[in-house]
């Protein structure tokens, strides 16, 4: 019960009430004392009618008199000649007056608990002004434990009444909150244990049924994380078969093109000049297609491998790749550019480095073609004292904003019809595997602009190659 929403509410529930009625309960005891004393008052005024009629009384009727006003004595002033009195014995000095004639309300309280507070017999005057006119000013003595009995006996009466209200009151208040909360939010605690039992399956993301806001505004963003993450583990197991796919394909792949090496070495040999010229770029490139291959192989037991650093020549790399791009792009109006001191060198991985521009590169070409227009692809470097830059421009029609928005995420971020963004990401994460970053520094309907950052520093390296 007091671990669970609905038992805390109840408990705290019944507690407020009772609070509440402690807040009642001071000024209704202050009130109950004041009509107490008054009425005595008034039925000390009533008694004191006797004298009227006959200025002497028996004793024995004025002592009934006053047992019937329940007091000792009574003084009547009329006017300010004339009294009117009614007295016994009084048992023991008087100890307190209270003046009723126009009390304040802090007074009424503080004499109140006083009263109830108060153990001892006590003997009190108690002033106030005669009911309908009936004089100047009353006057009495009276006991102070009946009075004190009267306001226990109502401060009992108070306090039960306050607790049987409070229990009814918590009990409908608990009853509407397991129906209006705590049973909707249980059952979407059943929707989420059931949807983990299998993820996978969209039949078991959450309706939004709840008529509550607050229980609605939950469950719509329940539902909505359950569909990106259904999403997710589909796109994930398809992933992981196309892995598979892939990695066999290499496999065979790798072999075929070890075939062909072998071949390759026979053609090297031969004395055509156009084939002499072409002969080790053929090798260089299926050298590379292999060396993929078993990288791809590998790509389903670790990460991609950490790049073996030396000291490379960037012209000659830059130089391959446009060579095989040309290749590709036949009789195309499309030109090349080399910004590139042919000095530069860079603390790389060749094979990784050849890669990153060869994707970037293509990626260029392709969106050039694919609007069948002439246009320009410029490949220049420069270096500072912290870092290398290669920058990578094309004059083609710009990035669409949706692949702005995915650029770095596989299957999200292609361009092209078809295509499977997977370029970039790989460039991406060879780039962070040399301790730089690879940015998109401009896109626009006049061309893209991409930069590739590689620190000197060892010590930046380190962490991202790790």
């Amino acid at each position: 019960m007091i671990n669970s929403l609905s038992g805390r509410f109840l408990i705290l529930t019944i507690i407020f009430v009772m609070l509440a009625e402690v807040f009642i309960f001071v000024p209704s005891v202050a009130r109950f004392r004041e009509d107490y004393l008054l009425a005595r008052l008034e039925r000390a005024q009533i008694a004191s009618l006797a004298l009227e009629a006959d200025d002497m009384i028996s004793p024995a009727l004025e002592a009934e008199l006053l047992r019937n006003a329940e007091v000792y004595n009574v003084v009547l002033r009329r006017d300010e000649i004339r009294q009117l009195a009614l007295s016994s014995p009084i048992p023991s000095p008087i100890t307190a007056t209270y003046d009723m004639r126009d009390p304040s309300g802090m007074m009424l309280i503080a004499d109140a608990m006083r009263t109830i507070l108060n153990t001892e017999d006590r003997i009190i005057r108690v002033i106030g002004n005669p009911v309908r006119d009936g004089g100047l000013l009353i006057e009495v003595t009276m006991d102070e434990m009946p009075l004190r009995g009267a306001l226990l006996e109502y401060g009992r009466n108070i306090l039960i009444l306050s607790a049987f209200i409070s229990i009814i009151t918590a009990g409908l208040l608990f009853l509407a909150v397991r129906i209006l909360l705590v049973r909707p939010i249980q059952g979407v605690v059943d929707h989420m244990k059931d949807y983990a039992t299998a993820p996978e399956d969209a039949r078991k993301i959450i309706t939004p049924t709840a008529g509550v806001k607050e229980l609605r505004d939950a469950e719509e963003a329940l539902q909505s994380m359950q569909t990106q993450l259904t999403g997710a583990l589909k796109q994930k197991e398809r992933l992981a078969q196309l892995g598979g796919a892939v990695a066999k394909v290499s496999h065979d792949l790798r072999n075929i093109l070890t075939s062909a090496q072998l071949f390759t070495d026979r053609i090297e040999s031969s004395e055509d000049p156009l084939v002499r010229r072409m002969a080790p770029k053929l090798v260089s490139s299926i050298a590379r297609a292999v060396s993929l291959c078993e990288n791809t192989l590998a790509f389903g037991r670790v990460d991609e491998p950490a790049p073996a650093l030396t000291r490379v020549n960037l012209a000659k790399i830059v130089g391959e790749v446009i060579d095989a791009e040309r290749l590709a792009v036949g009789e195309y109006d499309l030109s090349f550019a080399e910004d590139i001191p042919a000095s530069m060198t860079l603390r790389a991985d060749d094979e990784q480095l050849y890669r990153v521009i060869s994707n970037l590169v293509r990626n260029a070409r392709q969106a050039i073609m694919a609007t069948n227009q002439p246009g320009e692809i410029v490949v220049r470097a420069e270096e500072d004292e912290a870092a290398w830059h290669l920058y990578v421009t094309d004059t083609g029609p710009g990035l669409p904003k949706k692949a702005q928005e995915h650029l770095f995420k596989p299957f999200e971020g292609g361009v092209r019809k078809g295509g499977s963004g997977l370029g970039l990401v790989i460039a991406g994460d060879l780039v962070r595997g040399h301790g730089g970053r690879l940015e998109l520094e401009r896109t626009d309907e006049t061309g893209t602009t991409f930069r590739i950052h590689l620190p000197k520093e060892d010590l930046a390296l380190a962490p991202a190659a790790e």
